[in-house]
């Protein structure tokens, strides 16, 4: 029996309908000891669509999800959108007050936790004015399962007649320049393009599985998930990425994937047995984080038969820009772009830019790397200033990251205009770190860069002065920060110093202090 191809979608659920009328009966997403048909998969979304349209939420509400990846976050992504609603995904690593300045940010109405997460959410309660009801959802499903529970008793509701494309799906994320996170509005259109064009080099076999591994709360994570969706492939979701958790998957026949470069570092630390069962896989896609080129260099030879694909994006793009393809990675007349992020997706303009003078530079020249395409966002939630200093009149999209691109069309990320630090996939932005550092009574001023890191690509080192007469260590310091922020944010390392340096107006010259560390690199992003 042929299976009749699937038109070009236009929801980000269109491909979820389609497979469940042609291939029912087969493996749609498995998740611990549960599996779902694409008929059962497609149920349990229409099941939360109706769920929520019960509660009251409809086009353009928010609703907020909670947990380690879960499949039923993607099934309230789905069926929020079914709606017209969004689904804000939050870090579940996130401090109690960032769990709330988040939640409370997008206007959630309605917040899904996971089990092991409702202890913090209690703690701040009375403090998320806006959430009529949160309920509880437990990793495996058991008997009782307050979500479970939900989904049974709700009627299926299909889309609903006055939802448009360009409706907001997802909000994920991610820092800011004032040091608190903004929330990236990513539009079904949005997602369905980055879907299409990020397909590009992408080929799935009927019997492959593909392992979504990524934080939901990732846009890596939630884009991911889609391909599966998209092609009708079976996924095979992990709760956490952990060794033990991917070895699993990959025994269950997952062969395709999406991991940050660490995860990586610590198969090939992890012994010759580790190495041998992830030759199972057949294509293993790397981004959120550059791969450090030692590393690349030791995967490829360890797995000759694996496909390897880097990519490059943002959350503001809803994920990938560039890729570097896998026959790119074996072009021997031109080993330099393994350090490359590859050449644009279709549907993806890329422009190389003075920042100052913002007039484009010459082929080969350094600038801030500008980029167009579909996969857009709608903007920053609430806040339309920040917005429009990103987003041009001409819809061009300011990244804050500087690279060249050759005259081959490969583009090279050298540096960022941003604070950003990217360490194992995370983006961690310097000013939120600073502004709770800064609170300790001992730290007189503070800068926060990045380091090299051969496994995460980048750690965070703090370099403080103390306020004269007031001592502190930097175990101190380190836990000043955990107390207020997720670890991953954290300092690894602090230096304290006397003074820090600064320019005739007083700003701290952090290139600087990053430069002894950055010395000899290959690259100046790492």
């Amino acid at each position: 029996m042929t299976v009749p191809a699937p038109p070009a979608p236009r929801f980000v659920d269109d491909r979820l309908a389609h497979w469940a009328a042609q291939t029912p009966d087969a493996e749609a997403m498995t998740y611990r000891e549960r599996s779902w048909t694409w008929a059962q998969w497609d149920q349990r979304v229409r099941r939360a669509a109706g769920a929520l349209k019960a509660a009251g939420i409809g086009r353009g509400d928010v609703v907020s999800f909670l947990d380690r990846n879960h499949p039923a976050c993607v099934e309230l992504s789905l069926g929020a959108a079914t709606l017209g609603a969004a689904n804000a995904i939050i870090n579940w690593r996130s401090a109690g007050d960032e769990i709330e300045y988040a939640v409370n940010d997008s206007g959630a109405r309605i917040l899904v936790v996971g089990s092991e997460l409702m202890p913090a959410v209690a703690a701040i309660r009375d403090r998320l004015t806006q959430v009529e009801q949160i309920l509880e959802v437990t990793p495996d499903g058991v008997e009782g399962d307050p979500y479970e529970a939900w989904l049974a008793a709700a009627e299926p509701a299909d889309r609903q007649p006055d939802v448009d494309p360009e409706d907001v799906c997802l909000v994920m994320y991610s820092s800011g320049t004032t040091g608190r996170p903004k929330g990236v509005m990513l539009t079904q259109t949005n997602m369905v393009s980055h879907t299409v064009n990020a397909h590009d080099g992408w080929v799935f076999e009927p019997d492959d599985r593909s392992m979504v591994s990524m934080p939901l709360f990732h846009v890596g994570g939630s884009s991911y998930v889609l391909f599966g969706l998209h092609d009708g492939i079976a996924s095979i979701m992990t709760r956490d990425p952990d060794s033990a958790s991917l070895a699993g998957a990959i025994l269950r026949g997952a062969n395709r994937t999406f991991l940050v470069p660490a995860v990586l570092a610590q198969v090939l630390q992890s012994g010759p047995e580790a190495v041998r069962l992830f030759a199972g896989l057949k294509t293993y896609t790397y981004g959120a984080a550059p791969m450090p080129p030692p590393l690349l260099r030791a995967a490829m030879a360890a797995w000759p038969d694996t496909d390897f694909i880097q990519v490059y994006g943002l959350t503001e793009v809803a994920g990938v820009a560039t890729h570097l393809l896998p026959h790119e990675h074996q072009d021997r007349e031109h080993p330099e772009r393994l350090v490359s992020a590859g050449r644009a997706l279709p549907g993806v303009e890329i422009r190389i830019v003075d920042p100052v003078g913002l007039e484009d530079v010459p082929v080969g020249g350094h600038g801030e790397i500008w980029l167009r395409t579909p996969q857009l966002m709608k903007g920053y939630l609430g806040q339309p200033e920040a917005t429009a200093e990103v987003i041009t009149a001409h819809g061009w999209f300011r990244t804050g990251d500087l690279g060249r691109v050759d005259a081959d069309g490969f583009l090279f990320v050298e540096d960022r205009l941003k604070d950003m630090i990217i360490s194992g996939g995370e983006n961690i932005y310097s000013p939120e770190v600073e502004r709770v550092l800064a609170e300790h009574p001992a730290v007189r001023e503070v800068a926060i860069i990045g380091i090299p890191d051969d496994t995460w690509g980048e750690s965070v080192k703090a370099v403080v002065s103390l306020t004269e007469g007031v001592s502190a260590t930097e175990a101190e310091l380190v836990e000043h920060c955990r107390e207020h922020l997720a670890h991953f944010k954290c300092p690894r390392s602090v230096d304290i110093i006397d003074l820090l340096p600064r320019n005739p107006t007083g700003k701290i010259l952090k290139r600087d202090l990053r430069a002894p560390y950055w010395q000899g690199r290959e690259r100046a992003v790492n």
